[in-house]
């Protein structure tokens, strides 16, 4: 069984099992949730250093504490390989040091090749941070549960209108699958200008207006580095149900590290509710 390593461990987060639960109870307690309208289908999370951004994306986690063996669909943004279309994980395990999580590999058979552009390619999973800064947090709250890794690589309109009938189609019918959008939004303004960008996101999201977060990011290139994950994930959830979108928290990096607010990073947790 092909075992993807954890390219970040002890950078990004603490290579150590025990440091690292702990780190993350510790935004788990912290997160507090608004009343949500029903079931979770669909997040958004965020995937900076853990010290950054895991308060943030605890919030969208602490949806899933309580639930049973789940099958998680993640998509995120390729930062680090160049390519056209969608790059499926579709075998074998991720590592984390709280233990690996497996893949769902009945439901990556039913989605690659479902369209041209998806297609099953391991290569641009080697580095990519979007999706491993999920793992840490799935792992430790619904531990038995296994993943379908997704990377789109240029984000494109015709990539989320490929991919996500594709999600719906994969989970329709099933309540134990949840989709996650990894994404930051914007990056390195000075925190006013940047949580005023950020707000007309967090608006598209609130509004469950996935078409006018599509329009948006192709009007300003660069204001949620995962908008198109987001817009798929979004589309698909409606698809399958969801009928509203909650933000749970939103910060940026200036509110943890150095608290430096002259260039920061906003953060949202998000939660789309059937």
């Amino acid at each position: 069984m092909p075992i993807r390593p954890a390219a970040m461990a002890g950078s990004w987060y603490p290579g150590e099992p025990e440091r690292l639960a702990a780190e993350i109870d510790v935004y788990l307690e912290a997160a507090t949730l608004p009343p949500l309208p029903g079931r979770v289908v669909a997040l958004v999370s965020p995937h900076a250093g853990l010290r950054y951004s895991g308060a943030v994306a605890a919030h969208a986690y602490k949806t899933l504490e309580g639930r049973g063996r789940l099958t998680v669909v993640l998509v995120g943004p390729s930062h680090r390989a160049a390519f056209v279309g969608v790059s499926v994980h579709a075998s074998g395990a991720f590592e984390t040091p709280l233990g690996p999580l497996a893949i769902d590999e009945a439901m990556t058979a039913r989605i690659v090749g479902a369209h041209p552009l998806i297609v099953d390619a391991a290569r641009p999973h080697r580095d990519e941070h979007s999706l491993e800064m999920q793992l840490p947090f799935l792992r430790h709250v619904v531990p038995d549960s296994a993943i379908v890794p997704m990377l789109m690589g240029t984000q494109s309109r015709e990539e989320v209108t490929a991919l996500a009938p594709v999600l719906a189609a994969a989970a329709a019918g099933r309540s134990d699958v949840v989709l996650v959008a990894s994404s930051d939004l914007s990056h390195y303004h000075p925190a006013p200008i940047a949580n005023a960008l950020d707000a007309e996101v967090v608006g598209d999201v609130e509004r469950f207006d996935s078409e006018g977060l599509m329009a948006r990011l192709e009007r300003t290139q660069g204001h949620a580095c995962g908008g198109g994950p987001m817009v798929a994930v979004m589309i698909a959830a409606r698809m399958l149900g969801a009928t509203q979108g909650t933000a749970l928290r939103y910060a940026d990096s200036g509110d943890a590290g150095e608290r430096d607010k002259g260039r920061v990073v906003g953060y949202l947790a998000a939660a789309f509710c059937a």
